[in-house]
């Protein structure tokens, strides 16, 4: 076989291509709630969803969106953008939390949020 020879490159261009039209729908008609974590990620290898604020339901318990973009900054630059469909979103949290690999703590501004902590790894 010649270096960089794909016999299936036809069939990996479509598979790929239907994926970049269905990113695409996403971005232009489906609702996204996007939420950004600022540096402290990087040092903690953790990412964070707001459950409640004040006793009450906010955050990803509360949205009404189709998907849920968390966005990892760095000294101002973008160096991930993660993507999720609010259900598997919400079923995978609630998977984390019952294996104890996710938590939630008290934080925010005057520890008022529930937040779940979640690994990146």
């Amino acid at each position: 076989m010649e270096k960089g020879y794909n016999p299936d490159f036809d069939i990996d261009l479509a598979f790929g291509e239907s994926y970049e039209d269905s990113l695409a729908e996403i971005l232009q008609k489906g609702k996204v709630e996007v939420k950004t974590e600022r540096d402290i990620w990087k040092t903690t290898g953790n990412i964070v969803f707001e459950i409640k604020c004040k006793d009450k339901p906010s955050g990803i318990s509360k949205t009404k969106v189709d998907y849920w973009a968390q966005i990892l900054t760095y000294k101002n630059d973008i160096k991930s953008i993660l993507l999720f469909p609010v259900p598997v979103l919400k079923a995978q949290l609630k998977h984390l939390l019952g294996k104890n690999i996710a938590k939630t703590i008290k934080g925010g501004d005057y520890n008022e949020s529930e937040l779940i902590i979640v690994p990146l790894n």
